[in-house]
């Protein structure tokens, strides 16, 4: 792909493509985010541990396929990866409507879908976060990774926004057809995307244990790659803990209704742009390496609003500490993507993202039955302040990480 001009990326048709699929493909994500659970709680009045349970299904593949998906997707192109586990998600989801509709749908249902789903977005994330290296170039990966992310918070915006009155209007799994149209049409428009990295030389002997293995290597010998892989992890267990009793605090404690609570997240999604929209200016005024611990470190303890909140002015305060949330976020997730594909060659980005995924992302089901657990011992508030304090002490690893080379630094020129 050729330099941006002074209408950067977006005068290139296939990153606008790119973008149009990732809005729709998003836009129906949104959607699944706030739906889902809510099938459980209102239409199967699921209890406290059963949500919990939905959320580690749906974050269970990253345990189950996270590491050989990297050495999979590195042998084939991305582009027909994101294409078929678009349309496949699309199918999976569609499944949750026609069994509410025929009387036969069950919490198990709902896991297997969750289960299904989330197994397809292992694969649809690595392939994604691999092909756009390719698609834009090493030089245009701050801007590409910001202009995704603005689109995704775009979305974090307008799916609650549309996910609440729907899910009023339609009930939760009638609303679930929204999303899987959106999917579905994410993959028809990636067929539109000309641009088509080289298919990768198949190796002479291929073996898919020795190249896990490789991606794994490279990425816990590499210290910086570890520290930021072991922050995330610690980020994401709490996270889900906190975002798992979010929706059940919300709806049974401060008596939301679905449109309520689609607001508040709406709210959360206008941080996120906002946060999308700066994150380049930030990360060149603040520079990649401080951002990804600082961001976290001013917006994270803010989310103690909310288990502070009661009906009344201070949930609004609360609502504000979860826009700062993800503000802050997506400014450390656009550093660190763009950081983590500087530091990858090509031939590993596949396996590097996986593994990424795999150890950042594996505390995640564990997360969900944590909050589940919790929640029914000690009550979503509880769970929401261990959420808070969690997230905020996250950043230690790669924080010391950082002053340990500076402490070195300073004694060799000392």
């Amino acid at each position: 792909m050729s330099s941006p001009s002074r209408l950067g990326l977006f005068r290139e048709p296939d990153f606008g493509r790119l973008s149009a699929a990732t809005a729709l493909g998003q836009l129906g994500d949104r959607i699944v985010f706030l739906a889902l659970p809510l099938v459980a709680i209102v239409a199967l009045d699921a209890d406290e541990f059963q949500v919990g349970s939905l959320t580690a299904m749906t974050t269970a593949g990253s345990l189950l396929v996270g590491l050989p998906t990297g050495a999979w997707v590195d042998r084939m192109r991305k582009r027909s990866v994101m294409i078929s586990t678009d349309l496949a998600r699309a199918v999976a989801l569609s499944t949750i409507p026609v069994a509410w509709w025929s009387g036969l749908l069950t919490i198990w249902w709902l896991y297997a879908v969750a289960l299904v789903h989330g197994v397809l977005t292992v694969f649809f994330d690595v392939a994604y976060a691999s092909y756009l290296p390719h698609l834009v170039g090493r030089g245009n990966l701050v801007e590409g990774n910001s202009i995704l992310s603005a689109i995704r918070s775009v979305t974090s915006i307008s799916g609650p926004g549309m996910a609440g009155p729907l899910v009023g209007w339609l009930g939760a799994p009638a609303t679930l057809l929204a999303s899987s149209v959106g999917m579905a049409m994410s993959g028809l428009l990636a067929t539109g995307i000309r641009t088509h990295e080289q298919k990768p030389e198949p190796s002479e002997h291929p073996k898919l244990l020795r190249d896990v293995k490789e991606g794994l290597r490279f990425v816990l010998r590499h210290p910086t790659l570890r520290a930021l892989i072991l922050e995330d992890a610690i980020f994401n267990l709490f996270l889900v803990m906190y975002q798992t009793m979010l929706l059940v605090f919300l709806e049974r404690e401060m008596n939301l209704e679905s449109f309520g609570i689609g607001l508040i997240l709406s709210g959360m999604g206008c941080g996120a742009l906002l946060g999308a929209l700066s994150a380049t200016r930030v990360s060149k005024r603040v520079g990649q390496g401080p951002v990804i611990w600082l961001a976290p470190l001013v917006t994270c303890p803010l989310t103690a609003l909310m288990p502070l909140a009661h009906p009344g002015w201070s949930l609004y305060a609360a609502a504000f500490g979860l826009a700062c949330l993800s503000l802050g976020g997506v400014v450390r997730f656009v550093a660190q993507s763009s950081f983590q594909q500087t530091l990858t060659p090509d031939r590993l980005l596949g396996r590097m993202n996986a593994t990424a995924r795999f150890v950042s992302w594996g505390g995640i089901p564990l997360g969900g039955l944590l909050g589940g657990v919790a929640g029914s011992l000690f009550g979503a508030r509880a769970v929401l302040w261990i959420g808070a304090v969690g997230m905020t002490t996250s950043i230690l690893p790669y924080f010391l990480h950082r002053w340990r080379n500076a402490v070195d630094a300073t004694a060799r020129h000392g």
